[in-house]
């Protein structure tokens, strides 16, 4: 009886650690989204994030405090001489807290670090053959997303996707999508949803649209997504969240059935922005 108790207690203690954590963690938030956001930032938006002002009204504002959060919670690493500043900061912010809009989140709650190059960065991989034989792999990137705790940008890719919104090509967005995608603790390309019940119809049109564009790469046919989204379901599901926010029309016009399902997943409709 006395052991019974004491796990009772144990876990009483437990529920009532978390329920104080959240607690606090949601009231440091109200309060940081309760100051005004400073005015060097609101001319960073203007200078750096010209998809700001095509916002309506609520989704600015909501975009504006999820930064303040955002920057207040995530450490910003310079890489190679790199020296991080408030430009830095907000640019990178305002795109990854895009996919946040009207959704309840947690703010990427494995991410603590985004480490910040000055441009184009070299990664070496090892890569095992069939054969058991390991080579190392040189790959130059512009981004990078780890299940756990990081995220890697190039500085000049990322204020460059920012520039052109509508080129259907964004770092940010892309490395911030599979962090989305990451949460459940599985790069699938399936992230966690609402209900249940979505995964059905999401498992479906993710598939036929991932294995149009495999074929379509394959036969060098023209698709609206880029070729490097047919790599696998995660790389898939990057690619067209690039593509939803800066080229929507289009997609919505080719792809309407796969438009619909991630307007449902990020609660957006980013058709009527532009």
């Amino acid at each position: 009886m006395l052991a019974i108790l004491l796990i009772i207690l144990i876990s009483a203690s437990a529920i009532l650690w978390i329920a104080s954590r959240t607690w606090r963690v949601n009231r440091r938030r109200e309060q940081l989204t309760q100051t005004p956001f400073p005015h060097a930032w609101r001319a960073i938006l203007k200078k750096r994030i010209p998809f700001f002002r095509s916002l309506p009204a609520d989704l600015q504002l909501q975009l504006k405090k999820h930064i303040q959060v955002f920057i207040a919670e995530k450490q910003f690493v310079g890489c190679d001489g790199l020296e991080i500043d408030d430009d830095i900061r907000v640019t990178v912010a305002a795109q990854a807290c895009l996919l946040l809009l009207n959704r309840k989140t947690d703010f990427y709650p494995h991410l603590k670090e985004i480490l910040i190059y000055p441009s184009v960065f070299i990664v070496n991989n090892e890569q095992r053959d069939s054969n058991g034989l390991v080579s190392e792999r040189r790959r130059v990137l512009s981004g990078e997303s780890w299940q756990h705790s990081k995220v890697i940008l190039s500085w000049q890719t990322a204020k460059e996707g920012a520039a052109v919104p509508n080129d259907g090509s964004n770092v940010v967005i892309h490395e911030f999508a599979h962090q989305l995608d990451q949460e459940d603790g599985h790069a699938n390309g399936a992230p966690i949803l609402t209900h249940s019940q979505d995964y059905a119809s999401w498992s479906t049109v993710m598939m036929q649209e991932y294995q149009h564009l495999v074929e379509a790469s394959q036969s060098q046919q023209y698709s609206l997504f880029s070729y490097y989204g047919a790599t696998n379901p995660a790389e898939f599901f990057a690619v067209i969240s690039e593509v939803f926010f800066e080229q929507p029309h289009d997609f919505l016009a080719l792809h309407t059935a796969l438009y619909n399902e991630l307007s449902s997943f990020y609660k957006l409709d980013p058709v009527n922005w532009h």
